[in-house]
């Protein structure tokens, strides 16, 4: 027996289960086929153009830059006219998300964009977000080769592009987007909430920026679809 099963046994038996309990698994298959939801904040309960704002005043609160652009065709431009305000290089690392790929980046002669996972040379990333949640002005993405987790956490400039109609009221909502976009069993390996650019206080109780990730955080917005 290993160390493992050792330990699960100890368990089973001080709660009064066996290996073979077949109603803890009838309980456990139901609790799956059909999750149930916590406490749902009245916060974020509002009609579309009321949530987006909410969601846009969120953000600003916890130190991300917001713009609200009209298509998806804006979005070049408005990364360039960023990268033109911080003094950045005109270069962008961004995944093989659809999106992304359909804007019309080509016509920004002067603007690099490398595709795949970042690496630590790489100042400014792009991601497009799976979804928003208006209550914490929080960004919803999710792994794989779309957007690659390293585009969100290694580069100094982190620029996430978010479609209002996927900005939830709430958590639940977004993560039952995802559900439904992947199906069960489907998920993916990993989903990162980002609110904010990366901080910490834990030095003297001082907050520092980029002390985990990157220093500075702009949403985009797009209103039209």
């Amino acid at each position: 027996m290993s160390g493992r099963e050792a330990i699960l046994n100890k368990v089973r038996a001080a709660i009064g289960a066996s290996p073979d309990d077949t109603a803890r698994a009838r309980i456990v298959k139901k609790r799956l086929a059909k999750p149930p939801l916590g406490v749902i904040p009245a916060r974020g309960q509002l009609p579309e153009k009321d949530r987006i704002a909410l969601f846009c005043q969120m953000a600003a609160k916890v130190s991300a830059s917001v713009e609200r652009v009209k298509k998806p065709g804006d979005v070049p431009k408005a990364v360039a006219a960023y990268l033109r305000s911080r003094n950045l290089p005109a270069s962008v690392r961004m995944g093989v998300d659809e999106r992304l790929e359909a804007m019309s980046w080509k016509s920004l002669k002067s603007l690099e964009v490398k595709h795949g996972p970042a690496d630590a040379d790489d100042e400014v990333g792009v991601s497009h977000a799976v979804a928003g949640v208006a209550e914490t002005g929080t960004v919803v993405l999710h792994s794989g080769a779309a957007n690659p987790t390293t585009v969100n956490f290694l580069p100094e400039h982190h620029i996430v592009v978010v479609d209002a109609k996927d900005i939830a009221g709430d958590l639940e909502t977004a993560f039952a987007g995802i559900r439904q976009t992947f199906g069960k069993g489907m998920m993916p390996r990993t989903v990162n909430l980002v609110t904010g650019p990366s901080r910490s206080g834990d030095i003297q109780q001082k907050l520092l920026l980029g002390a985990h990730g990157p220093r500075a955080l702009h949403l985009i917005v797009v209103d039209g679809g």
